[in-house]
């Protein structure tokens, strides 16, 4: 990624019959085990989060191990304790799941008016990142430097469950999204609302520290390789680039990223 980076503006609820870049419309229906495989967090950070969220919908089954039901024991009897295998079989291979495992249905999101109102502070809009790695861990930065929520497609975006969940280390219930059709309306409506947006893009001219005033900021966010698209970029205030006087070309798009909300988080404290 070139260390850089498209609204219906109403509340759509994710659907678990989406995939990557789907529709639940036009497939081939899912089979109870696809559809309860979509729902399963784990690991403490993603469970212990989705269980102190009270916009979260009721939970299903919680299953953790003997040696760690003590640490849940507040959950009373939503909690099962079984042995690790049982946990093993109802994830992907290779989850590391700390002994813990939690099945919900995937959060809700929020309205775009709602999440944009006031005008205040900074939020981050994905333009098709799919990697719920990079998702997840751009959701647990926004976290850390204190957005205010994040904008995403209800399309071309993984569901906020699973790997997600697990690389933002409960940053999904930390803080809200929210889902549009239309990333280039989106920011239509939230220019109407006070917002300015600030698009990463690696081969702008200005850096992104002189980009950045203090005022309220959408920070737009491109796929790897690709970046912003044209239509989104057209809509930004402003694109800017990440300086690397080291050279470098490229940066993975989660650590240009977490730059990026550090200085969105430091232009925002000192007004600059």
């Amino acid at each position: 990624m070139s260390a850089n980076h498209e609204g219906n503006d109403r509340k759509r609820a994710w659907d678990p019959r989406r995939g990557k870049g789907g529709s639940p419309h036009g497939k081939r229906p899912q089979s109870a085990s696809e559809s309860e495989s979509r729902e399963w967090l784990w690991g403490w950070h993603a469970v212990e989060s989705a269980l102190a969220n009270p916009a979260r919908p009721t939970p299903k089954r919680l299953l953790v191990t003997a040696e760690r039901a003590a640490r849940l024991a507040a959950h009373g009897s939503l909690v099962e304790i079984v042995e690790t295998n049982e946990i093993v079989k109802r994830l992907p291979q290779g989850a590391v799941h700390q002994g813990v495992a939690l099945q919900t249905p995937p959060l809700e999101p929020v309205d775009l008016d709602e999440l944009a109102t006031p005008a205040k502070g900074f939020i981050v809009m994905l333009d098709q990142i799919t990697d719920p790695q990079n998702v997840g861990a751009l959701f647990r930065s926004a976290a850390a430097f204190g957005a205010r929520g994040m904008i995403l497609q209800d399309r071309n975006a993984p569901l906020l469950t699973g790997t997600l969940a697990k690389a933002a280390a409960g940053a999904i219930d930390r803080i809200p999204h929210a889902a549009v059709v239309n990333l280039s309306r989106a920011l239509e409506r939230l220019a109407d609302l006070g917002w300015r947006a600030v698009g990463l893009d690696g081969t702008a001219e200005s850096d992104l520290a002189d980009a950045l005033d203090g005022t309220p900021t959408v920070l737009v966010l491109g796929s790897e390789g690709e970046g912003i698209r044209r239509l989104v970029a057209e809509h930004c205030d402003t694109l800017a680039k990440i300086p690397m006087p080291g050279g470098f070309e490229s940066l993975n798009v989660s650590a240009a990223g977490a730059i990026a909300l550090y200085e969105a988080s430091r232009a925002r404290s000192t007004g600059i």
